[in-house]
């Protein structure tokens, strides 16, 4: 847990240490209580990258259902096939700032599509995480709405994966 909060911080500096990021759930401690209660999920995988031995990116999901990660307000606005064919959630992808833009992410990305077998992926980004929604559009993921987890918590973007094709093909 301590290398992957570690590894999580680095890749966010702009979030570390930053007054109310932890009121947003935006901090190391956030993502312990996160973590911690995902792993509860049936098909829970997690995937690490080491350099030199050294570990230097992560990335989780998890299989769910569409009522669950989409929520009432967004179930009925996705695609019918994102929610009725099987659906991973992808909770967190990141990479320690020297190794990124070398492919980590994409490779740890594979490895959580191959481990987990969806026909949807679907994530949550924070529309200021430039880097992290370049990397999600060379993926193929598509915008399908804003999104918050709680009334008064921060507008994330959700975007939408068709596994093995685009949304527009």
């Amino acid at each position: 847990m301590d290398v992957v909060a570690d590894i999580w911080a680095d890749a966010h500096p702009e979030l570390v240490d930053t007054p109310g990021a932890e009121a947003l759930g935006l901090s190391v401690p956030a993502l312990h209580r996160q973590l911690s209660g995902h792993l509860k999920h049936a098909g829970f995988a997690l995937v690490v990258a080491y350099a030199a031995g050294t570990a230097v990116g992560f990335g989780y999901a998890f299989p769910c259902d569409a009522a669950y990660w989409f929520g009432a307000d967004l179930v009925d606005q996705v695609p019918e096939a994102a929610r009725t064919e099987r659906l991973m959630g992808l909770c967190e992808l990141a990479v320690r700032p020297p190794w990124q833009s070398q492919g980590i992410g994409s490779r740890l990305h594979a490895e959580l599509l191959k481990t987990i077998a969806p026909s949807w992926s679907s994530l949550l980004a924070l529309p200021s995480n430039r880097r992290g929604q370049d990397l999600y559009a060379r993926l193929g993921y598509e915008y399908a709405g804003p999104y918050r987890n709680t009334a008064d918590g921060p507008e994330f973007d959700l975007l939408l994966l068709r596994v093995g094709t685009r949304l527009d093909s």
